[in-house]
């Protein structure tokens, strides 16, 4: 009888809490989707997975110089986001008890991102968390939630709660690196991507979720990791027009989805303009290196992964990119305040801050 006095006592306080939160305008949780610009953690407990990143030098500029399986120096898009909304990072999924009963674990948020993950069950399958087992996990804990507040309550906490999404990317990268003569246009690649991405957005918000964060691609051809594929160290451009036209084609489907849902709202964040203009014009925020990645070795150090035999710079902030693939922590922190604060183009059809509010 003791332990079910607890356990109700616990729900109740985090119940406060949450009401509390609701009062002083700040969202009670974030639930986090998508790759490893948003993985916390969770590729640490995948077994059989060599997308990874709990080693150094990964880590060296987060609390501690711990590597804590973020793709980064230090702290990355989820984290940034949580600090911005006044709540705490979202824990990774996987690091939670298994089967959890106790709904006050997922009642200020969960981070199902898994590195390596993609819109496809193909891309990097039995590598990372599918994105589609993500929204499987998020619906055993929308169960739970439902189970233990009653439908009604669950709804509530659930529409106020923001749910951030940033996939997409490595089917870019993956397309952008083939060679093959028989490969589809920008534009019939991004096309065949759409319908699965609108099922699975649909699917998350028929689990409760009504305020969404989508997280667009970025240049992905101006990569370290393409950049040196080319001879001039130029961007891809093939890589590049496919981002512009992803990010297009989300935009379009939020926004149908947006007028076939009028509880639905979302903020939308155009990587792609928000990081060619770092590329452009580094010097105005603070940038002196766009090609180079700071961690790993040869070419533009993108020849070989940012691992503990790697070398890493001393001036990661002036960096944009911290290995082949990801940004530094200071880019990640700028593209954030940009999404929280920013406007159309970068951002739209509202920030992240009116959004929340």
């Amino acid at each position: 009888m003791a332990s079910i006095c607890t356990y109700n006592s616990a729900i109740i306080i985090t119940i406060i809490l949450l009401l509390l939160k609701d009062a002083l305008g700040m969202v009670p949780a974030v639930y986090v989707f998508g790759d490893s610009l948003a993985d916390v953690g969770n590729n640490n407990h995948l077994q059989l997975s060599l997308l990874k990143a709990n080693y150094p030098h990964n880590g060296v500029d987060y609390p501690g110089r711990k590597a804590t399986g973020r793709f980064s120096n230090g702290k990355n898009f989820a984290d940034f986001l949580a600090q911005n909304l006044g709540v705490e990072t979202s824990p990774p999924y996987l690091s939670l008890p298994s089967k959890s009963n106790n709904t006050s674990v997922y009642l200020t948020g969960v981070n199902f991102a898994s590195g390596g993950a993609g819109i496809l069950n193909t891309t990097n399958s039995g590598a990372c968390i599918r994105f589609n087992q993500q929204i499987d996990y998020y619906s055993a804990v929308y169960g739970v939630i439902v189970q233990q507040l009653g439908t009604t309550q669950a709804q509530d906490h659930l529409s106020k709660s923001v749910f951030a999404i940033a996939i997409g990317s490595n089917e870019l990268l993956n397309y952008a690196k083939s060679n093959s003569a028989s490969k589809a246009s920008p534009q019939q690649f991004v096309d065949s991507l759409i319908p699965t991405l609108q099922g699975q957005l649909k699917r998350i918000y028929n689990l409760g979720a009504r305020k969404f964060v989508l997280i667009g691609t970025g240049p992905i051809g101006c990569c370290p990791a393409l950049r040196e594929q080319n001879k001039t160290k130029e961007c891809n451009a093939e890589g590049n027009s496919a981002s512009v036209l992803y990010n297009k084609a989300v935009s379009s489907l939020l926004n149908e989805m947006r007028r076939q849902y009028s509880d639905m709202s979302y903020s939308f964040v155009d990587t792609s303009i928000v990081l060619n203009q770092y590329i452009q014009q580094p010097s105005a925020y603070g940038f002196t290196e766009v090609k180079s990645a700071c961690c790993g070795l040869g070419d533009l150090n993108a020849k070989v992964a940012c691992l503990p035999v790697s070398t890493y710079c001393s001036n990661r902030s002036s960096h944009i990119f911290w290995d082949f693939y990801h940004p530094t922590e200071a880019t990640a922190r700028m593209v954030v305040a940009t999404a929280f604060d920013g406007s159309a183009p970068s951002v739209y059809p509202v920030n992240i801050r009116q959004l929340a509010s």
